[in-house]
This record gives structure tokens, C-alpha cells and sequence, in this order.
């Protein structure tokens, strides 16, 4: 006798229509993602952007909000992909009701929203806060390189540009009286339908080229006379201070790009496609990109501050991070470790001003040995050479250590698990927000387990 089957009937039709909670199991990410947005966050800022106006209904803002925020948690990016997602994910027509934006509405408002959109950030950082995974007991800081929406190929070196500018200045002016001297050619090559005078496709993209080469150029020589006048500023200052015998100020310009008398240096560079973005250093080679920093919670690897940098050099950032992690969550940490890119005198000293207990390396660790190299703090007296000998008394059991698998990991899931290798937006400000979501996505992740236990433990 032949086993039976269960029926499979592709046409079989719903008599009731099913609802998004059957088709998701409880407790799932979406579902907590979701009303978490609709309860949890303050969406205010987003809402009062709309008013009453003529046209289609436009998508509930507080949906939307959840869409991002759901899709950002799973990897998912690009405006298309969750468009798609919308129509082929059961987990996304639970976020959504079973609503399907398009990816021009998906990017239209996450593009007129990302400042509001970055702001939930805090929120969320706080409901993780609430929820006891913040405890800043320690927290370590460090900064990864990620590629910019733009192509290292696309950028040119100040030498180059004074090079080339000439060249295509006079390539373009040749074509542009050969064109003009053969109007009557092209006339009765094209016929009546155009005018017969326009320029070669080729002759546009060298003269839109050189626009770009001049423009580039400008903005180069204007920020090479800025730092300039600033480093002048830096030198009038620091001879005043010593004249009143007070210590030097802070420096407006602490790593020069360009030389003294305001002329940009030969190898400066500059992109056309995202002119912010800087060429970086990785252990993968040189990428056109943006330093991104997290400083991170040890207790459950939260992310409690973040910010994106042009520099190459983490050295700046560890003071407004400090600052940040105070306004973030209302409290500074006890402990912070970073590697030896946030080593200096003036960052050691805004440690001890805020009561910080820091483990910051002067150097790259040997293999086989207790504490980091002496590359810094050979000068005894120095804060650094106090630092150098804490590190190498604490050995394999210095705090320092935490900070590889405190916030190396986190980096790691960021690249890795989510998949975030690449900015999809340019510029310094929006990139600086997109960056806030990614880092919202991530908190997120750490914060679904509790909800989904709490949610769980709620009477039915």
C-alpha cells in the first residue's frame, strides 16, 4: 500500500484573509522591531515634517521608520533590495502590514529624514540602558576604515592637476575651433531635425573634466591658505603663552597637510566623486574612504558613542567621544582601552580631567610579551611613560586587554554580520548619519533577545 501525502495545492484560496501574526511566529525580530518603533521611540521630529497637502495618502512615518530600522537589523541596504523584500519576505510584510513602498518612496524618505533618523540612535542606546546592558564599568574605543561611495581611481594629486589642467585646457580649445569651423559640415551630415553645431560627446566629458580638475584644484589651494593662517595663528599663540610663562594652547592645526606658506603640498589629493573622503591606509592597502569610530560597552558590547572622521589618524577623536558617551547616556565610564592610535600627552591629561581610568597602549605590542612596545613614552615624567609602565606591570592581566574582544568584535559583526563594507551615501554630514544608523542597527541586534523574553513573559 502506497504512503499518503498531504494535499499541495498551489491554487487553494484564503476564506479569510491571514493575518501578518500567523504568518510570522511570535516573538520574531520583525515583530519586536516594529513595536518597539511604534511604542517605544519618540518619533515626533519625523512626523512634524508633514502637513496636510494635496495627493496620494503618503505611507505611515512611523512604518517607514520600522521598515529601515528592521531591514539595517538584517543586512539589507540598498532602497531596491528592501523594496523587494517588501514583496517577497514574510518578516518584512510583518514590519510593513503587508504594504509595499517603492524604492524611490524607501530612499526619498530616508534621504529627507536621515538627520531624525540618526537622532534615534540615543533612544535606542537608552532603552538599552533601561534594560541593563549598559553598564560603563568599561568601555574600550577604536575606529575601522570603511570604503566612501566613491572610487580611489577618481582622485588626482595637486602636481598631476597643475600638470594636466594645461593639457586639456588646450585640447579643449583646439576641438572647440574645429567645431565651430565645421558647422557647415555638420549641418549636412545631421540634417533639419538638429542644428548641426553640437559638440562631440567626447569634447563634453574633457570640458566637464577640466571643470572638475579647476574646481578641485581651487578648493585645495584654499584649504592649504586656511591651515596656513591657522598654523601662523598656532605659532603667535603658543610665543604669547610663553611670554605670560603659561603652558601652550591647543593647537588649531595639529597634523599639517600642506606646506607653511599656504601653497597645497604636490601629493595632496582630492576625489571628484566624494571631494570629503580621504585616501586611507588599511592592512589591505589604500582605500578612498572614512575613519569610522565606536566606542563600545564591555558588559554587552552596546555601542555607546560613535563618529566618522577624514582623517587617517585616530587621535582626535578620543576627547569627543569621552563627551559623547557622557551625553549619550548621563554617565561617563569608569574605564576606557584603545590601541596606540589614541596615545598622546593631550589625551591622557583629558583622561585624568574626567576621572577616567585609561588604558591606552604607547605602542605596538611584541609578540611574547607582558606590555606594549616602547615606540612612546621613552621620556620619563611624561604621561605617556606613566602609562608605558602601568600597561607593562599589568602584563596579560592589564585591563588593556579587554579591548580586543570588547570592541574588535563589534567591528567585526558590523562588517561581517551585517555586511556593511561600503557608505552608499558622500559627503561628511550624510555619511556621518548613515553611520548612526548602522550603529542603531547594531544596538538593536543586542537589544531583541530582552524584548523577546519580555514579550514572552507577558500574560496572553
Amino acid at each position: 500500500m502506497s504512503r499518503g501525502f498531504r494535499d499541495w495545492d498551489v491554487e487553494q484560496v484564503w476564506l479569510l484573509p491571514p493575518s501578518v501574526q500567523e504568518l510570522v511566529p511570535e516573538g520574531h525580530p520583525s515583530h519586536l522591531v516594529r513595536d518597539l518603533v511604534r511604542d517605544g521611540l519618540d518619533l515626533s521630529e519625523i512626523f512634524k515634517a508633514y502637513r496636510r497637502e494635496r495627493g496620494a495618502m503618503p505611507f505611515n512615518p512611523a512604518m517607514m521608520t520600522a521598515l529601515l530600522l528592521y531591514a539595517y537589523t538584517q543586512g539589507v541596504f540598498s532602497s531596491r533590495k528592501i523594496a523587494r523584500a517588501c514583496e517577497e519576505r514574510l518578516d518584512f510584510m510583518a514590519v510593513t502590514g503587508m504594504q509595499r513602498p517603492e524604492h524611490r518612496t524607501i530612499c526619498e524618505f530616508r534621504r529627507r529624514h536621515l538627520t531624525a533618523l540618526g537622532r534615534l540612535f540615543v533612544q535606542v542606546l537608552k532603552t538599552c540602558q533601561r534594560m541593563g546592558l549598559v553598564k560603563l564599568g568599561h568601555v574600550a574605543l577604536d575606529g575601522t576604515k570603511v570604503k566612501a561611495n566613491a572610487s580611489k581611481h577618481k582622485a588626482m594629486s595637486y602636481d598631476r592637476m597643475k600638470e594636466v589642467e594645461p593639457e586639456l585646457a588646450a585640447e579643449v580649445e583646439r576641438w572647440m575651433s574645429e567645431a565651430e569651423s565645421a558647422d557647415g559640415v555638420e549641418d549636412a551630415r545631421h540634417g533639419v531635425e538638429r542644428r548641426g553645431d553640437e559638440l562631440p560627446e567626447h569634447v563634453v566629458k574633457k570640458q566637464q573634466r577640466l571643470a572638475k580638475i579647476r574646481e578641485a584644484k581651487e578648493a585645495l589651494e584654499a584649504e592649504a591658505a586656511a591651515e596656513a593662517a591657522a598654523r601662523r595663528q598656532d605659532k603667535r599663540d603658543a610665543e604669547e603663552a610663553d611670554e605670560r610663562g603659561e603652558p601652550a594652547p591647543a593647537l588649531r592645526v595639529k597634523h599639517p597637510k600642506h606646506r607653511l606658506d599656504g601653497t597645497p603640498n604636490e601629493k595632496a589629493q582630492r576625489n571628484f566623486t566624494d571631494p570629503e573622503s580621504k585616501l586611507m591606509m588599511t592592512k589591505d592597502g589604500f582605500v578612498q574612504g572614512y575613519n569610522a569610530q565606536l566606542a563600545v560597552d564591555a558588559s554587552s558590547q552596546v555601542i555607546v558613542a560613535e563618529m566618522v572622521l577624514v582623517e587617517q589618524n585616530d587621535v582626535g577623536a578620543l576627547p569627543p567621544m569621552l563627551a559623547q558617551i557622557k551625553a549619550n547616556t548621563g554617565r561617563q565610564t569608569r574605564e576606557l582601552s584603545a590601541d596606540t592610535g589614541y596615545c598622546s600627552e593631550a589625551n591622557l591629561r583629558e583622561l585624568s580631567r574626567r576621572h577616567v581610568r585609561g588604558y591606552i597602549a604607547t605602542g605596538r605590542q611584541r609578540h611574547g610579551e607582558g606590555g606594549p612596545g616602547a615606540l612612546l613614552g621613552k621620556r620619563p615624567g611624561t604621561r605617556a611613560y606613566a602609562m608605558r609602565l602601568k600597561l607593562a606591570r599589568g602584563g596579560f592581566r592589564s585591563r588593556y586587554r579587554l579591548r580586543k574582544q570588547v570592541v574588535e568584535p563589534v567591528i567585526g559583526q558590523v562588517k561581517a554580520a551585517l555586511g556593511f563594507t561600503r557608505f552608499l551615501m558622500r559627503g561628511i554630514t550624510k555619511v556621518a548619519q548613515e553611520w548612526r544608523l548602522i550603529c542603531t542597527a547594531h544596538n538593536l541586534r543586542k537589544l531583541l533577545p530582552l524584548l523577546g523574553k519580555a514579550a514572552l513573559a507577558l500574560p496572553r
